[in-house]
């Protein structure tokens, strides 16, 4: 069998290169583009508000338990070491009157540490990846995170009224205050606790907003007390505490005896709830303190 010279290999080859391109059009690599969504990336979202869940329920002895045996000590406190002791506030017993505050105090404490201590982790492991790259928008970061942390406040507060039952008796008198002061506080803290840690550089940090912002306004909100007993200086200073309207609302919902008109309270929180999640869409959307 001959074989052909060089040249004319060569040239052959060169023919069948040829004929192949021609076969097929050459086309321009372009680099990745990323995946758009035409509506809400929905499965994404569910994914980032399971994580949520998961990550607080692993230890729900700490997230969970713990905060309710701290309100039944405050509630064995004042039921059992101060029975008798205290006067009944606007003719409703003491325990009673309390009982609504304590748990709102809950709710209010957990939504918080939830939304706050997920962030700030993320950001001092280096972790704040796992949500910046995956397709999620501003939008559906915000409802994620605010989506674990009030359920974690509504579950924690649920317990908690179940196990002060037995002290306080604690009837419902108007379901809607129940639900939409206790939803609305818990988006508000919520939406506190994602700015706070987004601000947060280290837990030291966070715990100078709990310590010094987040426990005042909780404790001077009338949790233990009726607002309308203080100074007329301090009364007046606590019409802006957020967090009084929010125990106030709730607390009628239960006696249905509010110290504040509802009429002020139900829009007041409301817009707070509003222009709260509203900034926290604003800052994931510009990546504050997460992109760097």
């Amino acid at each position: 069998m001959s074989r052909a010279p060089n040249g004319a290999l060569a040239e052959a080859l060169g023919e069948g290169q040829i004929r192949i391109m021609r076969d097929f059009p050459q086309t321009i690599a372009l680099p990745p583009e990323p995946r758009r969504y035409p509506g809400a990336n929905w499965l994404g979202l569910y994914a980032l508000y399971l994580k949520e869940i998961r990550r607080f329920w692993k230890v729900g002895g700490q997230t969970v338990g713990a905060p309710v045996i701290t309100s039944l000590l405050y509630m064995m406190v004042f039921a059992v070491a101060t029975a008798g002791a205290r006067p009944p506030v606007g003719g409703i017993a003491f325990v009673t009157f309390m009982a609504p505050g304590l748990v709102m105090m809950t709710m209010l404490n957990n939504a918080f540490a939830n939304a706050s201590s997920s962030l700030l982790q993320a950001k001092m492991q280096g972790l704040t990846q796992d949500f910046l790259t995956p397709p999620l928008s501003p939008a559906e970061l915000t409802a994620g995170f605010t989506l674990g942390a009030m359920t974690r406040g509504i579950l924690v507060g649920l317990i908690t009224w179940l196990c002060v039952l037995p002290f306080s008796h604690l009837g419902l008198t108007h379901l809607w205050a129940v639900l939409y002061f206790g939803l609305t506080a818990c988006v508000v803290m919520a939406c506190a606790g994602i700015l706070a840690a987004l601000w947060a550089v280290k837990i030291d940090h966070l715990a100078t907003v709990t310590n010094f912002v987040i426990m005042p306004l909780t404790f001077l909100s009338g949790t233990f007390y009726s607002v309308e007993r203080l100074p007329p200086l301090v009364r007046a200073a606590s019409r802006f505490n957020p967090m009084f309207y929010l125990i106030d609302g709730f607390r009628y919902g239960f006696i249905g005896a509010p110290d504040q008109d509802l009429r002020i309270g139900v829009p007041y929180v409301g817009l707070l709830a509003v222009g709260l999640v509203l900034l926290v869409w604003r800052l994931f959307t510009t990546g504050y303190r997460l992109r760097t």
